[in-house]
């Protein structure tokens, strides 16, 4: 990494940083936590919305995960959609990326590995928050699922940046994909789920998009557009959107320690099952990246599209998919513990892949 990628580097805050290991923390104060009073998670997730006898939502862990949300909503500049229309190549290439290959790659290495190489490693049942009881690899690869049709729009702003991407093209992506969401995720959530054996009905799938994407979309526009108005750009820029960032994280972190109170037992009685997950999440954001940014290439993107184009395909909305997982299968299923490895991994394989991008930057050079 060059001297001043290493500059740019020290601009995130600690726990944009060190993200992974904050998550490391989390998962051991979790299992210890987990031990040492094991009714407190309980008593929290029982704190829930009932529909029809069957705890839906969560309240304590919905407060995070909104809280988990908002601040990367409250950044979007949805005027930057409009004129996102006069350079349509990247944003094509990435809409295509991101909900015409990635969605089923991340299925078929879940289905690969998951199912097929590591099955023998991954015994017994899971039990869900309505009571159905699945093989736990199917609830495993269920959480990858639900990681593969999630694109990224939070951290992928520091990854344009380190790249020295096309910040406009970031911004306007991630205007997009929160967009696109509203309408795709759920549609390909019930397809593909529905294929690996653990349907789930509508109004639940609906429930979660609104909870989790429509609702903190709509606060964070209406937000950003009082602000604007009352205090203006330079306050909104350097002061209300630096303070709120570590909002966001504390959230996930929070949200992280209640998870592994409840999945610390399974990890003490497989240890390597955060390894049998990590595997095909990081070939996933390998080959997804590989292709993303070959593709760049061949179609003449300059490089400043290139990176954050093969950046933003390769990188996950783990904040969704964490939601997701927990009102569709519980806070205690082997889902969401699949999407809770997506965190873990996406900041270390980010960062080289940011580095990837900045040593092979001339190979866009007079194109």
């Amino acid at each position: 990494m060059t001297q001043s990628n290493k500059l740019e580097l020290t601009k995130m805050n600690p726990f944009e940083r060190y993200l992974t290991l904050w998550v490391a923390l989390c998962i051991v104060a979790g299992i210890v936590l987990g031990k040492l009073m094991p009714g407190l998670a309980t008593t929290l997730d029982g704190m829930a919305i009932v529909i029809d006898g069957a705890p839906v939502v969560s309240i304590p862990i919905a407060i995070c995960l909104f809280f988990m949300m908002y601040p990367i909503m409250v950044k979007i500049d949805f005027a930057e959609v409009i004129r996102a229309g006069r350079t349509p190549k990247p944003v094509a290439l990435t809409l295509f990326i991101n909900w015409g290959v990635k969605p089923f790659t991340m299925f078929g290495l879940a289905a690969l590995f998951i199912g097929v190489f590591f099955r023998d490693f991954l015994p017994g049942t899971d039990i869900l928050q309505d009571g159905t009881e699945v093989e736990l690899y199917r609830s495993y690869i269920s959480g990858m699922i639900l990681l593969g049709i999630a694109p990224c729009t939070a951290m992928v702003l520091m990854w344009g940046y380190l790249s020295r991407g096309s910040n406009g093209l970031t911004l306007v992506m991630v205007a997009i994909n929160s967009l696109t969401m509203l309408f795709l995720y759920g549609l390909l959530g019930k397809w593909l789920l529905g294929i690996n054996e653990m349907p789930v009905p509508w109004e639940t799938l609906l429930l979660s998009i609104s909870i989790y994407v429509a609702l903190p979309l709509a606060a964070g526009y209406v937000t950003r557009r009082a602000l604007l108005r009352i205090k203006g750009s330079a306050w909104f820029e350097t002061r209300f959107l630096h303070y709120l960032t570590p909002v966001a994280i504390t959230a996930l972190l929070a949200t992280l320690v209640l998870l592994f109170t409840f999945k610390g037992e399974t990890i003490l009685d497989n240890p390597l099952t955060i390894l049998w997950i990590a595997i095909p999440l990081s070939v996933q954001t390998l080959l997804i990246f590989g292709i993303t940014y070959a593709l760049a290439w061949f179609i003449r993107l300059p490089y400043e599209d290139a990176a954050p184009s093969a950046l933003i395909g390769s990188s996950n909305h783990f904040e969704v998919a964490i939601a997701t997982a927990t009102i569709l299968f519980g806070l205690h299923s082997g889902a969401a513990l699949a999407t809770v490895v997506g965190v873990l991994i996406e900041v270390p394989l980010m960062l080289l892949l940011v580095k990837v991008c900045l040593r092979t930057h001339h190979w866009f050079r007079h194109r």
